[in-house]
């Protein structure tokens, strides 16, 4: 990683340190996950090395197929590192607290979801930390390590359900918010077609999925969620 020049700290987090830098002189982020302490150490190697290889496999995939997530240049697996492509840019989470979001930003957010979706993937973590919105305000997704590639309806509409959850708790007053997400997300079925196969299946079309978030917000309700 002799081509990595170091910056600062941009995050600190209970499951990775980023850093941002330069590699071979473009913009860039380090990734690196942390030890968690409190499991066996084996265990821990075992499953970051799991998560990091599934998370750079799924990304470089995605990317290839031109779906809104960051470019993996270098990867460092036995030092647990990746070093990604940097967007400028801001979290929707700062976005929608400074009241700098539109309509179309949130319908774009839909439909980047959505893309991931198409592509056979679940995100496993959708906050609005992990939706970059950058200088040109497309949002970009990022920190695939809970991702996985699905074809059950279920894994798609719990990906949406927890964005809803998130935009309810933490940005009450963007009022709407989840109605234009799940615009921009049917509406880019409307505008491509049904999805195409991906490797071992095919992915679910987005009224379908719409149809699974209503059974999960249904359950939820039922439960006193």
């Amino acid at each position: 990683m002799q081509a990595w020049s170091e910056g600062e700290r941009l995050h600190l987090g209970a499951e990775a340190e980023v850093i941002s830098g330069t590699w071979h002189g473009r913009p860039a982020v380090l990734k690196k996950r942390r030890p968690r302490g409190w499991r066996h150490p084996d265990l821990d190697a075992s499953l970051t090395k799991k998560r990091m290889t599934n998370e750079i496999k799924l990304t470089i995939w995605l990317a290839r197929r031109g779906a809104p997530v960051p470019a993996i240049w270098d990867v460092d697996i036995e030092e647990s590192k990746i070093i990604m492509e940097r967007i400028e840019g801001k979290p929707l989470i700062e976005v929608l607290r400074n009241n700098e979001h539109d309509e179309e930003l949130l319908i774009n957010v839909g439909k980047a979801i959505r893309e991931l979706h198409r592509n056979a993937v679940n995100h496993g973590d959708l906050s609005t930390n992990n939706i970059l919105i950058d200088k040109n305000r497309n949002p970009v997704l990022i920190d695939l390590g809970l991702s996985s590639r699905e074809y059950d309806l279920e894994g798609f509409g719990i990906d949406l359900h927890v964005l809803h959850e998130i935009l309810r708790a933490s940005h009450p007053d963007v009022k709407g918010a989840m109605d234009l997400v799940l615009r921009g997300y049917q509406e880019l079925d409307e505008e491509l077609g049904k999805p195409q196969p991906a490797p071992g299946g095919m992915p679910p079309e987005a009224k379908d999925v719409l149809k699974r978030l209503e059974q999960i917000m249904m359950r939820v309700r039922y439960h006193g969620g």
